[in-house]
């Protein structure tokens, strides 16, 4: 026996790992706008450029339960012409069990959106490819990157906040 192991088996606790669970997924709001159409539809020389905004965030429902969102806008532009416009607002219902509570933020910041994006995905590609576009494939997200550079950003906002005081 490891001396992890013994100590846990010696004091009688159970090493319990932790668990995820999705209970509910769900398009809380979804909107395409093709603003331009049918003009919008024609075949273009260039590919259009297409900005993708990401956002997340997560209540407590529960003390084990949580909501975490997924937003996701996508905007195609053609020079100053607006090809198409998808904003996705996904969310799920997460049951969660043995995380130490100074790991709850991050674990659900991350985990849950990471869950939640391949179906988020497939929303989006479905809508633009139903508004007369080609299917739009979002690239993969790093939610721990994501949740490092928020947290530097508020890190940031709260030193600023504090020297201007």
């Amino acid at each position: 026996m490891s001396d992890a192991q013994d100590n846990g088996a010696s004091q009688g606790q159970e090493i319990q790992m932790p668990n995820l669970r999705i209970l509910a997924q769900y398009i809380k709001d979804l909107s395409f706008e093709n603003p331009n159409a049918p003009d919008s539809l024609r075949p273009r020389e260039n590919a259009p450029e297409i900005n993708i905004q990401i956002n997340v965030n997560a209540a407590p429902l529960s003390e084990s339960e949580f909501e975490a969102e997924l937003t996701l806008n996508a905007t195609a532009q053609d020079g100053e012409t607006t090809l198409f416009n998808v904003e996705l607002l996904f969310a799920g219902v997460f049951a969660i069990e043995n995380v130490p509570q100074d790991q709850l933020h991050p674990f659900v910041m991350i985990e849950c959106p990471r869950m939640l994006f391949p179906f988020a995905r497939q929303v989006i590609s479905d809508a633009t490819m139903r508004g007369g576009f080609p299917p739009l494939n979002v690239d993969p997200i790093d939610f721990a990157a994501l949740y490092r550079q928020r947290m530097m950003e508020l890190a940031a906002q709260e030193q600023e906040n504090q020297t201007q005081q």
